[in-house]
């Protein structure tokens, strides 16, 4: 998974990798991989929020312009 500095999710599934402490940093220990469970909005951009299967860490992801609209508008299900 590669992302621009502030996404580190696959495009096509969106789940992402416990790699940051804080956003961008990549200085996490953990490296759990980390479900797509909803999504929410900050000031009009939509957001990925995902938690760590391994720690339970909860993290939101900026939406990439590849990212899958379908899993997107699934997730748009599950306010958070």
């Amino acid at each position: 998974m590669q992302g621009n500095g502030y996404t580190n999710h696959c495009p096509n599934c969106l789940f992402s990798k416990h790699v940051d402490v804080y956003p961008g940093d990549r200085a996490s220990v953990c490296h759990g991989l980390m479900e797509p469970i909803g999504i929410d909005q900050k000031n009009g951009e939509i957001r990925i929020v995902h938690r760590c299967l391994k720690c339970g860490y909860i993290a939101r992801t900026k939406k990439g312009e590849t990212d899958n609209e379908i899993l997107i508008i699934e997730l748009s299900k599950n306010p958070i």
